[in-house]
């Protein structure tokens, strides 16, 4: 980890998107060391419901250039731009990194399996079906994890909370990507 248990976490968010109006989807990067110093951000962008994300998303932070200081990257759900869904485990081992997909409440995979199936895209099931299970690491926080261990997931994720109960890099990210589309920032935050 960073400087005495500051461990430097790359937090992950898409912006709002119009389903019918939108081919692109902003992808933000926050990269911070503990939850108060940011180190970087970094800005891409991803088709709506495009095919391939954990591939996309793994080539994309490995080409970063705070890429080597990485201790791990967070997640807010395990889609981005739309149904695109993140294969955790799978981007885990190809970057080498723990993967932390939080939630403010327990997430249920029926919901997103429907969309998936009513879109066309049930063939995207089988990774939604390999989703680590969340578990409650704080009193409304859930945490699936892969490339790492409950205990490690969980401090590195506490090492990161300050404001709100997401980790600062992916609220960081959250409001940057929401900034870029819309003009101004607003959420839970």
């Amino acid at each position: 980890m960073g400087q005495a248990g500051r461990p430097h976490i790359l937090g992950i968010d898409d912006g709002p998107f119009e389903k019918s109006a939108s081919r692109e989807v902003a992808v933000v990067g926050v990269v911070m060391e503990g939850a108060d110093l940011v180190e970087g951000v970094a800005l891409t962008s991803f088709p709506v419901d495009g095919p391939d994300v954990t591939a996309f998303l793994a080539d994309w932070v490995a080409g970063l250039r705070f890429r080597p200081a990485l201790q791990g990257i967070v997640l807010g759900g395990i889609t981005i731009a739309g149904l695109a869904v993140v294969d955790m485990v799978l981007l885990s081992q190809r970057l080498g990194l723990p993967v932390l997909v939080v939630n403010r409440r327990d997430p249920s995979n029926q919901r997103l399996n429907g969309a998936l199936e009513a879109a066309g895209l049930a063939d995207r099931r089988d990774v939604v079906e390999r989703t680590p299970p969340a578990v409650e690491v704080e009193s409304g926080l859930f945490l699936s994890y892969a490339g790492t261990e409950r205990e490690a997931a969980a401090v590195m994720v506490r090492a990161t909370l300050r404001k709100s109960t997401l980790p600062e890099p992916l609220r960081l990210a959250h409001l940057i990507a929401r900034a870029l589309v819309t003009g101004e920032s607003r959420g839970r935050v």
